[in-house]
């Protein structure tokens, strides 16, 4: 059985944490008090009611600089910002769908459907063209034909003035990947 390490956690030092001989100190009004103790800098954070938190392990002159801050606060602040920040990124999604070559009409022009309907969702498609066999002999010859017939099916439909873009483009032994987005 293996035991994992525990994850490293966001750990802020503050009070008696703080080990450092001399820091910089930053007090509740921002206001820069120079390089004292540790016992001033402690003591001016109980003079003030607040808690001395250590904000870099090395400061301008060389020595760690604390600040005299609400430490409750200080971690609601940090959290909200994650928070607003997690709302602000934007996950692609890709859908993928998988054709063989040998498709029958039907079935190709349903796939293409579902994935203009994909497109039009905003997400990405990335159509695969899967060889079994002897089919991958014929990879070469059959692939930009069958890519090219796909971009023609897909240049049709109308999505409201915006364009079909290739992302990417890949192949391996039998398998020829290609990712298709919208572009304005």
């Amino acid at each position: 059985m293996t035991v994992r390490p525990p994850q490293k956690k966001d750990v802020v030092l503050a009070n008696d944490k703080i080990k450092f001989d001399r820091v910089q100190l930053i007090n509740h009004l921002g206001e820069n008090q120079g390089v004292v103790s540790r016992r001033e800098a402690l003591q001016a954070a109980q003079d003030a009611g607040l808690d001395l938190v250590l904000i870099a392990e090395q400061g301008g002159e060389g020595v760690p600089v604390v600040k005299v801050i609400d430490m409750g606060k200080m971690q609601y602040e940090k959290k909200k910002q994650q928070m607003e920040a997690r709302k602000k990124q934007h996950v692609i999604q890709v859908k993928e769908l998988k054709i063989r070559p040998k498709i029958a009409e039907h079935d190709y022009l349903t796939k293409m459907r579902q994935g203009a309907t994909f497109l039009q969702e905003g997400k990405h498609l990335k159509i695969t063209l899967v060889f079994r066999g002897r089919e991958a002999t014929m990879k070469s010859e059959q692939g930009p034909a069958f890519f090219a017939r796909v971009d023609a099916t897909l240049g049709a439909v109308d999505f409201a003035g915006k364009s079909v873009a290739i992302e990417s483009d890949a192949q391996t032994d039998n398998l020829w990947s290609r990712v298709y987005i919208l572009k304005k």
